[in-house]
């Protein structure tokens, strides 16, 4: 089949979110004079190494927010936001924190996610993730469409959990990803290794 984007598609779902999977899942945690804020995000990845540094976007409005949602309007304040890895384990806490609750509901409290303080920036984490990303805020970005916003942070500090490092690499149980559709998930725990080719 094919489809001009433009002119939508005819399918019960939109598949592009199927298409570009899976994506890793950006758990966002903010603070702001309205309190704390966390919430997920599939637009989320990693794109340097030196310094380090991610993006995610997001997509939506919310009334409350003016055009925007909870985590953006809570970073352009606070200049900084943490990003907090997901494993299966916390899945339907992670779930749970992205349902639209009303500015200044602290999801942390409301569904029963442990916070812990970041070191290098006044930002709460999640103090059960198997990494925490601290990100000091170095552009938001407009996007085509309404409410879509691209947030680029510079990592400043990075939490591991114990348990997640083996022989020196960082090693979860497992990732948890966004596959699109409706609601389709996976938890990655099955890897293999292949080596650059060298020269």
């Amino acid at each position: 089949m094919f489809y001009r984007t433009s002119d939508g598609h005819p399918l019960a779902h939109n598949p592009f979110n199927s298409i570009v999977a899976p994506r890793p899942i950006g758990w966002i945690s903010t603070r702001s004079e309205m309190g704390d804020n966390l919430a997920p995000y599939s637009f989320f990845n990693a794109v340097a190494y030196t310094p380090p540094q991610v993006i995610f976007s997001s997509t939506g409005v919310k009334p409350d927010r003016d055009g925007t949602k909870d985590s953006v309007s809570q970073l352009r304040e606070a200049g900084v936001f943490c990003a907090n890895l997901v494993t299966y384990a916390l899945k339907d806490q992670m779930n749970a924190s992205c349902a639209n609750y009303p500015a200044g509901t602290d999801e942390f409290a409301e569904c029963g996610i442990e916070k812990a303080e970041c070191e290098t920036i006044d930002c709460p984490r999640v103090a059960a993730a198997p990494a925490s990303l601290e990100c000091r805020v170095v552009q938001v970005i407009k996007l085509l469409g309404e409410g879509n916003y691209l947030v680029h942070g510079e990592v400043t500090g990075i939490h591991i959990a114990d348990d997640c490092l083996k022989d020196g690499l960082y090693a979860p149980p497992d990732r948890l990803v966004r596959l699109g559709n409706r609601g389709d998930y996976a938890a990655v725990s099955e890897t293999f290794e292949m080596l650059r080719p060298k020269l």
